[in-house]
């Protein structure tokens, strides 16, 4: 009776999507919350107290490397560059326009432009565009500084420990380069 029109309104919304083997699931987990962890704590060491401001955005890019590592949203360029690109726009909207936000969304928009030309989107890039504009007087004061500490500082420890932690299981590397193309489709 239910039949048909549940799984019209499950393909609809994507839950007919193939789910992952719970060591999968488990490693994944283990491992953003290794890499937030790590970057928790060289930002404190490297930065200081005061200035490790942990980037909500990276938690976003811990589940696009450690989920779904091998998809072209999660490669070391797509990372580096998005969230770069990203706080360098979000940097100059919040210093040349004074209404937050109009700033914010100019920091967005633009932010989503430059990634597609450099080609490095990242959706997480956007988050860091919009958190140099609401970050408060901490993040403004930082001026393009927040694109080394944390930004770039946080998004290389994160990658580091993706490299490291996706070369512990057999059979699985990171990044996709370095993946053989049948587990590549096979992974995610």
């Amino acid at each position: 009776m239910f039949g048909a029109p549940f799984r019209q309104v499950a393909r609809f919304l994507g839950i007919n999507q193939p789910g992952s083997h719970p060591f999968q699931a488990l490693w994944s987990g283990l491992g953003g919350c290794v890499a937030i962890a790590a970057v928790v704590m060289l930002s404190r060491h490297f930065v200081g107290e005061g200035a490790g401001l942990l980037v909500a955005s990276m938690g976003a890019s811990a589940v696009l490397l450690f989920a779904l590592p091998h998809g072209p949203l999660s490669q070391p360029w797509a990372v580096l560059a998005g969230h770069g690109s990203s706080a360098v726009v979000g940097v100059l909207c919040s210093a040349l326009i004074q209404e937050p936000q109009l700033a914010g969304a100019l920091a967005v928009g633009a932010s989503i432009g430059l990634m597609q030309l450099l080609r490095c989107v990242h959706p997480p890039g956007g988050a860091t565009a919009l958190s140099a504009v609401i970050g408060g007087s901490d993040v403004h004061a930082m001026g393009l500084q927040y694109l080394f500490t944390p930004v770039l500082l946080n998004a290389g420890i994160i990658l580091a420990v993706a490299f490291a932690f996706h070369s512990a299981p057999r059979g699985r590397r990171y990044p996709a380069a370095l993946q053989p193309a049948e587990r590549t489709r096979e992974l995610g």
